[in-house]
């Protein structure tokens, strides 16, 4: 078989490496009717009316899923179709191993694209922002990575060949912040073989809340035989559902009362997508292929995706009225728009019998926010009134002390990659490369206080300063300014070898060599006069070089940097007993890099590792049939990262002990009867401390495990993990006249969660309670036309995504919650051509 022809058959099942369980001659009637194109590219292992074959290339080529050693859930572009995926929420929620948070304290953005995914249950932060460490799972959009430190990209998910999830430390193929594991997103690539076109058309409603819409299709262009285009495009419309209720808040310190009229509204968390994606493929001949890529994204969520779920402060008389369910009391405007660029091309080639693939990619990404911060100032005010008591307007009069985040990110990733793959036929066979990323985030976060006194005020401070402004110096009413750069570099050799002993046996061995290269320099504080700066040394009061204006900031508070190298190997021994049934144990290693702490008096945090053990296997039963994959694990977490607000609201990481998680992960799927099918998955976690968290590091900067009173003892849940997780989904594929019909049920369940690590913050913000929620679907086909009508949380359950408060004082204010989304009817007409 010549390369173009084994390229395009592997094309072919990448496009079609579907998890939604069929029996395949009423599968066939379904996708003819429904996709015509579909049915002629189910692969020939798929006959007789078994499961289908599920290809995936997360060991960098193309493999049949029940072939890999290595636990991987595989969510299909037909299962994607069939749950009505669009988001990462909605394709996280059937990952067992998987779960998210959403950001939203200590000033981060909250909305789409601004989360923390957590893999195994390996996570010890509450919440990811701009000054924290490293994620510890790596998304990948095809070749290019695209981890961003402001949180998981929401990309559009539409005319997606597959969703692949893979479980444990990636550490020897995929690297810094795979250290828990890897999410890919699979497009589907231009097809020179046929023209094809889709579009769908869908109109929504969310209960307590308002309609929305979608309108998203592709086209396959042919461009000759050797050449085609495929584009894309969204436009997505999703209502909101919580309501900003109208309240006054009084400061007591000095009696200063407000009211959020201009802001209360009801629904105000809606949001607007707009994408499109387009890319080019052209063989050269047999051997060599080019494909350019490009996807831009544009995403503007107005409100604030979380609702308040306690409100302490109300037995004070701080605020004037309570809050109901899917409401809060916000006091300024919140809002996030996110933009970004990916431009990537794959070079693909054979020299001699080697393939050479080299895959560069450009990211760009900037993000504009407005968040209310109304109850870090109330909180302060109540607990610290000397914080507070400062501010005043332009005659000294004390004002509305409410703050208002004003967040600009921009944010740039060039990543080049190059690898040499020997022919899978050899007995001992291998993939081996370099690894280039160089990661640059402009971080500016502006808390701004209205009527602050600035140039030209007249009263006379106490006590004495220079001067009455508050401002720091250039910055309207600007109490506080954050304005940094951070810069992380990343270098690697990588390579897995694999010795085919027997028929039966083979033997992995891999490495990643690393070093990786992060800096952080800029300004944060206070103004010149500001008393708290004075106080405190932070800010143009502090140590800052004024011969240095950095981006507009006044001065330079730090310029710092940290460098360091290490490996991560894997070794991997797999016995097949035959073509249905795998066993394997593998030893494999993960890594985040160290990094700068931006608090002046701490030192940089050291690179963590995590260590997998662990046995698996992948079987397939009844004449294929049905199939049980599942995995037992065991890993250790050693001198982990733990980031934190401390003190001024200012994100502290260090190094902090060991934890430990143990688990096993399963996965069915069933082809039960003409048209019948079933799937299921489960995961099952102990993840907790094996060492006392007591907030403490020695001069080296490890971390001091033994101490009278740990924040968190040895045993503590870890936060951001459900010891249970699971879905099942059920469908049933029938005709009903001259339609293909069908009706599917999907339940998600998952445990209770912890959101932070310390015992005392964390019965502060409260536990998420455990919850499960069903979605229906049921629809109808014919010819080229499809009509799909989803119910989504039927019930209306409430369920906890993520729980926080706005800082290490503000429980006493309000804690919010990340609610699943409330019950959803939609209705979505699809036509193919």
């Amino acid at each position: 078989m010549t390369r173009s022809r084994r390229r395009k058959l592997e094309h072919s099942r990448l496009g079609q490496g579907r998890t939604v369980l069929k029996v395949m001659p009423i599968a066939v009637g379904v996708a003819s009717a429904v996709h015509p194109a579909a049915a002629q590219q189910q692969p020939v292992e798929a006959t007789g009316g078994g499961l289908q074959e599920i290809v995936v290339t997360a060991e960098k080529r193309a493999e049949n899923l029940q072939d890999v050693p290595l636990s991987i859930t595989a969510i299909g572009n037909q299962q994607l179709d069939n749950l009505n995926i669009q988001s990462q929420d909605e394709y996280i929620k059937f990952l067992p191993s998987v779960t998210t948070q959403k950001s939203g304290s200590g000033g981060g953005a909250n909305g789409p694209g601004f989360g923390n995914v957590i893999m195994r249950g390996i996570s010890s932060d509450a919440g990811q922002n701009h000054s924290g460490p490293l994620p510890t799972v790596g998304t990948y959009l095809d070749e290019q990575p695209i981890t961003t430190i402001q949180g998981a990209m929401d990309v559009h998910l539409y005319d997606i060949a597959r969703v692949e999830a893979l479980a444990g430390p990636q550490g020897t193929l995929y690297g810094a912040s795979s250290e828990a594991g890897t999410l890919r997103i699979i497009t589907n690539k231009p097809d020179p073989s046929a023209f094809k076109a889709e579009y769908q058309l869908e109109a929504n409603d969310v209960a307590h809340g308002q309609p929305g819409g979608l309108a998203q299709g592709f086209v396959n262009i042919p461009l000759g035989p050797s050449a085609a285009v495929r584009l894309v495009g969204w436009y997505e419309h999703d209502g909101g559902y919580i309501d900003n209720v109208y309240s006054t808040r009084t400061f007591p310190q000095f009696g200063v009362t407000i009211n959020n009229a201009p802001y209360a509204k009801k629904a105000f968390n809606d949001t607007t997508i707009t994408g499109a994606r387009g890319a080019l493929k052209v063989d050269l001949g047999d051997n060599w292929s080019i494909t350019p890529f490009i996807m831009a994204q544009s995403t503007k969520a107005n409100g604030f995706n979380a609702y308040a779920t306690d409100f302490p402060a109300f037995t004070s008389g701080y605020n004037s009225a309570n809050v109901g369910d899917l409401q809060l009391q916000h006091f300024s405007g919140d809002s996030v728009e996110d933009h970004f660029v990916d431009t990537a091309l794959t070079i693909e080639g054979k020299v001699s019998n080697f393939d050479l693939i080299y895959a560069g990619a450009y990211l760009k990404r900037h993000d504009l926010s407005h968040t209310d911060y109304s109850d870090y100032s109330l909180a302060y005010d109540v607990t610290i009134p000397s914080y507070t008591a400062p501010i005043v307007d332009n005659a000294g009069n004390h004002i509305n002390p409410t703050q208002m985040i004003a967040g600009k990110d921009g944010y740039e990733k060039v990543s080049h990659e190059l690898r040499l793959q020997s022919p899978r036929d050899w007995v001992v066979h291998f993939v081996a490369g370099g690894f280039y990323q160089r990661q640059l985030h402009n971080i500016e976060q502006d808390y701004q206080i209205a009527n602050l006194a600035g140039p030209g005020c007249t009263y006379a401070p106490t006590p004495p300063l220079t001067g009455c402004s508050l401002w720091v110096t250039g910055w309207t009413d600007t109490w506080w300014l954050t304005k940094q750069q951070r810069v992380d570099r990343d270098y690697a050799a990588f390579g897995e070898a694999t010795w085919d002993i027997t028929s039966s046996w083979s033997l992995l061995a891999g490495l990643r060599h690393f070093k990786y290269d992060n800096s952080l320099e800029g300004y944060r504080g206070y103004g010149i006069n500001n008393p708290l700066g004075v106080a405190s040394g932070l800010g143009e009061a502090g140590v800052c070089d004024f011969t240095v204006q950095f981006q507009g900031a006044p001065c330079l508070s730090f310029d710092k940097s940290t460098s360091g190298t290490g490996n991560t190997p894997k070794v991997t021994l797999t016995y097949k007993a035959d073509a249905n049934h795998l066993i394997y144990a593998t030893y494999s290693k993960g890594f985040r890099p160290g990094g700068i702490n931006r608090v002046g008096n701490l030192p940089p945090y050291q690179a963590d590792y995590l260590k997998n053990y662990e046995i698996g296997w992948k079987t397939s039963w009844l004449d294929n049939h049905l199939r049980y994959n599942g995995a037992f694990f065991w890993e250790d977490w050693n001198n982990f990262q733990f980031a934190f607000l401390g003190a001024n609201g200012l994100t502290r990481i260090a190094n902090a002990g060991a934890a430990r998680v143990t688990g096993m992960e399963n996965e069915l799927q069933w082809a039960v009867a003409h048209g019948v099918s079933l799937a299921a998955g489960l995961s099952v976690l102990n993840p907790r401390l094996t060492e006392n968290y007591c907030g403490q590091i020695d001069p080296n900067g490890n971390p001091i495990t033994s101490c009278a009173a740990p924040l968190a003892p040895s045993d503590t849940q870890l936060p951001g993990a459900s010891k249970v997780k699971g879905n099942l989904i059920l469908r049933d594929d029938f005709g009903m006249g001259n339609w293909q019909a069908y009706w599917q049920g999907a339940f998600v369940y998952q445990s209770q969660q912890w959101d932070d690590l310390r015992l005392v913050q964390r019965s502060e913000i409260g536990p998420q309670a455990p919850f499960g929620t069903l979605d229906l679907a049921f629809g109808m086909s014919r010819d080229t036309y499809g009509l799909d009508l989803f119910l989504t949380n039927v019930f209306d359950k409430r369920g906890q995504l993520f729980r926080f408060n706005q800082c290490a004082s503000c429980s006493i204010v309000a804690n919010y919650a990340v609610p699943t989304q409330p019950r959803t009817v939609a209705l979505r007409f699809a036509q193919k051509f």
